[in-house]
């Protein structure tokens, strides 16, 4: 197996604790749990120091045998799921996190498989190679050089010129559109996952699967604060490509002003993000507007896409068109400062000036209804009172649509003519009775009026929750019912005829098999061993009834004449 140095890229013909030609040492470089220095993984690459750790896993520097360039190698090793290394290198999950460690690292692999179809691509750092060995997944990417735009500001500090921003940064939204074509978003862009090459131009590293990215996913999370959108903060939100959108805003905030946006986290309680503006009056006015609106804390009043914020902070007079068209829950144009009192005066006044109206033609009806009450003569004088005309209101009125039951993804989000008239904010929530996908609730409430292009909450049913069956195999029946319980899955226990063959009072088997992904508030069977001297005449529950039957009976636990003794 060809080995070489991965710090000179010398070719060694044997593996040693050193370099005999740079003298660079293998041993004890990495700490414990992760490869060794000098490891050689899919028969061509040479792991070398460990160069960050995430909640996701392990990136290493590392080399090429074949073509001897650097690369870098990134394993997958979720710190909250994955056990201790064996002395063969594999990875084994945690007792308990066995379906998850699974899910995650199939995910792990379709992302940097997803990526490397796409790359080399302008802008993104390439993934050469994804393969599986040690229990686990490894991706391989080109080592791009220069560097992380961080230290590149702090390098040059102070303001950039908006132009400059731009160029440096085209690249970079190349790439992202890229992704975004293929179904794929980032959801960590930020100074930290950007190279400045040695020509100026920027390339984005640092790819990662929802979870790491999302809070509460189940990983330990990487947010970027300031730069991290306030949908990343909760599981219950939808992420999109308006979720990169808001972090490509943040880092050009970032660049053209000098400092970072308040983080999100906080602007949610109360936003005190100041205009790009008002921070560097050198920002031209427009530039400012854009950043004012990639920033905004709920995604359906964002511009949603890389190319629209892109195209608006190059161009003065596709903004303008852009805040012409882009549809607003709030009746005010976003080139405008935001004066809530104003705003509120203006509302006010609208509101008087209705109500007034409405008191016109109300008394105007009753004089009318007051004079047709009089006695008529048989001669009515020419001079009658006209009857008033009839008062027609032009104004259409839209109401809204019942969405409640529909499945959001097929009949609304796909729906042109939903999309085009109304803006959705779509939150998700587990729930027993609705089928994962469709809406459960919305407001305003099927009927209200509401403004074409105005915004429709929607609440969107996540199926029901679910939970990973613990291996309570030999668990006393005391510490079972507990382990479920704490689970929030409903026990429900039988004896079983014992030939002393299991502990008395001991689990034997049960309806639903360790690791299998169950519905919380499920009844679980649960076979207890019962004493040998014990007489047990009721009959167990049918097969047809718990999975249980079918398992006990095939593992040969649980004899379909044996008789058991429900113990609830």
């Amino acid at each position: 197996m060809s080995i070489i140095c991965p710090y000179c890229l010398s070719e060694l013909h044997e593996r040693a604790a050193a370099c005999p030609h740079c003298g660079g040492v293998f041993a004890g470089r990495n700490p414990a749990g992760s490869l060794p220095v000098g490891t050689v993984l899919g028969g061509r690459y040479t792991v070398g120091e460990i160069e960050r750790i995430d909640g996701e896993g392990i990136l290493y520097r590392g080399a090429e045998n074949v073509g001897r360039f650097r690369v870098t190698i990134k394993e997958y090793m979720p710190l909250t799921l994955a056990a201790e290394r064996g002395m063969d290198a594999t990875l084994r999950p945690k007792l308990g996190s066995e379906v998850l460690f699974k899910t995650t690292r199939m995910d792990f692999a379709d992302l940097y498989r997803s990526i490397q179809r796409i790359t080399p691509a302008n802008g993104l750092e390439a993934v050469l190679d994804v393969f599986e060995e040690n229990n686990t997944v490894y991706a391989v990417m080109e080592n791009p050089g220069g560097v992380p735009l961080g230290r590149w500001l702090d390098q040059h500090p102070g303001p950039l010129p908006s132009e400059q921003v731009c160029a440096m940064l085209q690249p970079v939204f190349d790439g992202v559109a890229a992704m975004h074509q293929v179904g794929l978003v980032h959801r960590g862009i930020c100074p930290e996952n950007i190279r400045v090459l040695e020509n100026g131009r920027a390339r984005l590293t640092g790819y990662a699967t929802v979870g790491l990215r999302t809070a509460g996913s189940g990983l330990h999370e990487q947010l970027y604060e300031g730069y991290s959108a306030p949908e990343q903060y909760s599981t219950a939100e939808f992420e999109g490509r308006y979720t990169d959108e808001y972090s490509l805003a943040a880092v050009v905030y970032r660049m053209v002003c000098g400092q970072s946006p308040v983080p999100a986290a906080q602007r949610l309680v109360s936003d005190s993000n100041p205009r790009a503006r008002t921070v560097n009056s050198a920002v031209p006015e427009y530039f400012s507007d854009v950043l004012w609106m990639g920033l905004k804390l709920k995604p359906v009043e964002r511009i949603q896409t890389v190319p629209q914020l892109f195209k608006a902070l190059t161009s003065q007079e596709y903004t303008a068109e852009l805040t012409r068209n882009l549809p607003r829950p709030e009746s005010r144009s976003p080139t405008l400062p935001e004066d809530d009192s104003k705003q509120h005066l203006l509302s006010l006044r609208n509101l008087l000036a209705a109500i007034l109206i409405l008191l016109a033609i109300l008394i105007l009806l009753i004089v009318w209804g007051l004079v047709n009450q009089e006695p008529h003569t048989s001669e009515a004088p020419s001079s009658s009172v006209p009857e008033p005309e009839s008062v027609e209101l032009d104004e259409p009125v839209t109401l809204t649509p019942d969405f409640v039951g529909m499945d959001y993804d097929t009949q609304v989000r796909n729906n042109h003519k939903y999309v085009g008239d109304y803006l959705f904010y779509v939150t998700l929530e587990y729930s027993d009775t609705v089928e994962k996908g469709k809406i459960i609730r919305q407001e305003p409430a099927a009927g209200d009026v509401v403004e074409k292009g105005g915004t429709i909450s929607l609440v969107v049913s996540k199926g029901p929750q679910m939970v990973e069956m613990p291996d309570v195999i030999g668990f006393t029946q005391e510490g079972a019912v507990s382990e479920l319980e704490a689970r929030g899955l409903m026990p429900s226990c039988f004896m079983v005829v014992n030939d002393g063959s299991y502990a008395a009072g001991c689990v034997v088997s049960c309806s639903a098999e360790a690791g299998a992904a169950v519905e919380v508030g499920s009844v679980i069977t649960v076979y207890i061993a019962a004493d040998p001297s014990v007489a047990i005449t009721t009959e167990p529950p049918a097969a047809s009834d718990s999975s249980s039957g079918e398992s006990a009976s095939s593992s040969g636990e649980t004899a379909p004449d044996d008789t058991v003794h429900d113990t609830d």
